[in-house]
C-alpha cells in the first residue's frame, strides 16, 4: 500500500456534495428550506407510494397519494425526503426504483433526476429517515443553480482550493494504476467487485454521483477533514463558516420520526436516539456519551463507504480520523470500531 493509493470512497461523497450545497447557501443561491420543486421542476408533481392490500386478490398494491408537505432541499441533506435506495428495501416502492436503472453510469445527473422524479416517494417528506438517493439529487441542483458541472463545481470550489489533486469523479492515466483493488475474499477466491477501474475514466463518467462517485486518497480526504475541524478553513481557504458547520453537525432530524431502511447493514453508523446518534446536514452525528459502546464526543460527525472507507471528526478534541481500505462494508464495521477505540484510547490528558 502506497501513501497516494486512490480508493473509492463512495458515500464518503455525500459530505463533500452537502458542503458543495452549503456553500452556495451561504451565496444566499439556495434555500435549504424551499421546495426542490423550486431548484428542479421534475420533482412539482411527484407522489407518495402507499401499499395497500387488495381485497379482492389480498396482493399488496401501490396508492399515489399527495404529499402533505413538499420536500425541502433540508429533507434531501438529512435523508428525509422519502427518496430510497431500490436495493436495501423489498417494497413495491423500492421494487420500482430497482426497475428505473437508477445507478445508470451512462447517465447524466439531468436525466437522473428526470427518471427519479417519475417515481413515488417511500415516505411523506420530513416523516421518516430512510438513507437513499437524496444526494444524487443535490447534485443536479448544484449544477442548475451554479450553471455548471457538478464535477466542475466541486474541482473549482472544493478540491482544487483545498489541495486534493486526486479527489475526482474520474482518473486520468497517470492515475489509473494507484487504485486500490480489494484482497481475494478466501471463501470464494475471488475479489469482491467494487467497480472496475476501466469505468473511472473521463471519457466514461458522466454520472457525478453526489451520492458516491469520487475517488480520493487518505492525504486528500485527510485536508477534507482538517477544514471541518478548523470551523470550514484550511490554509488561507475558507469553504464555510463556523456557525454553518455548527448547523451541519448538529441533530437534524424532526422529533418523532422514525428510522428505517438499511439499520442492519449500518451498524454502528446508524442514526438511531438508542445509539446516541441521530442525522446532520451530510453526516450521522453523535448526541449523547452514552447508549452506544464505542467512543466518541458529543457532536462528532461521521459516516463511512459501501467499501468500507471511513472517517469522523470531533471537535472537542480537535481531531479528524480517516480509514481507508476496500472490503465489503459489514466486516469492516469491526476496523471502523477498532480504530475509534484506538484513537480515543491514545488520548490522555
Amino acid at each position: 500500500m502506497k501513501t497516494d493509493a486512490i480508493f473509492r470512497i463512495f458515500s464518503m461523497t455525500k459530505p463533500v456534495a452537502s458542503v458543495a450545497v452549503m456553500m452556495l447557501a451561504e451565496e444566499g443561491k439556495i434555500d435549504v428550506m424551499a421546495p426542490v420543486a423550486q431548484y428542479l421542476p421534475e420533482f412539482k408533481d411527484v407522489k407518495v407510494g402507499v401499499e395497500k392490500t387488495d381485497p379482492a386478490t389480498g396482493k399488496p398494491t401501490l396508492s399515489l397519494e399527495a404529499p402533505l408537505r413538499p420536500m425541502t432541499v433540508q429533507d434531501l441533506l438529512r435523508h428525509t425526503s422519502g427518496l430510497v435506495y431500490g436495493p436495501f428495501g423489498n417494497t413495491l416502492v423500492h421494487q420500482e426504483y430497482n426497475k428505473a436503472n437508477l445507478f445508470d453510469n451512462g447517465q447524466t445527473l439531468a436525466e437522473f433526476v428526470t427518471k427519479i422524479s417519475k417515481l413515488p416517494l417511500a415516505h411523506q417528506p420530513g416523516t421518516v429517515w430512510e438513507y437513499g438517493m437524496s444526494v444524487d439529487v443535490l447534485g443536479r441542483i448544484v449544477e442548475v443553480v451554479s450553471g455548471m458541472p457538478f464535477d466542475r463545481f466541486l474541482e473549482e470550489r472544493i478540491t482544487k482550493p483545498l489541495g486534493m489533486p486526486d479527489t475526482a469523479f474520474y482518473l486520468t492515466a497517470a492515475q489509473a494504476p494507484r487504485v486500490v483493488e480489494p484482497q481475494v475474499d478466501a471463501a470464494t477466491g475471488k475479489r469482491p467487485q467494487f467497480g472496475e477501474v476501466a469505468d473511472f475514466t473521463r471519457e466514461k463518467a458522466k454520472f457525478f454521483s453526489g451520492g458516491g462517485g469520487l475517488l480520493s486518497t487518505a492525504s486528500d480526504y485527510a485536508r477534507f477533514c482538517q477544514m471541518l475541524v478548523n470551523g470550514g478553513e484550511l490554509n488561507g481557504v475558507r469553504l464555510l463558516s463556523p456557525k454553518t458547520l455548527a448547523v451541519m453537525t448538529s441533530d437534524q432530524l424532526p422529533p418523532g420520526a422514525a428510522r428505517v431502511g438499511m439499520l442492519v447493514a449500518t451498524q454502528d453508523l446508524s442514526p438511531l436516539p438508542e445509539l446516541g446518534q441521530s442525522f446532520g446536514l451530510g453526516f450521522a452525528v453523535r448526541t449523547d456519551v452514552g447508549h452506544t459502546a464505542v467512543s466518541g464526543s458529543v457532536g462528532d460527525a461521521f459516516w463511512a463507504g459501501a467499501a468500507g472507507t471511513y472517517f469522523w471528526i470531533d471537535p472537542q478534541e480537535k481531531l479528524y480520523a480517516v480509514m481507508m481500505l476496500q472490503m465489503p462494508f459489514v466486516p469492516a464495521g469491526h476496523y471502523r470500531r477498532a480504530m475509534r477505540e484506538m484513537v480515543y484510547g491514545a488520548l490522555v490528558r
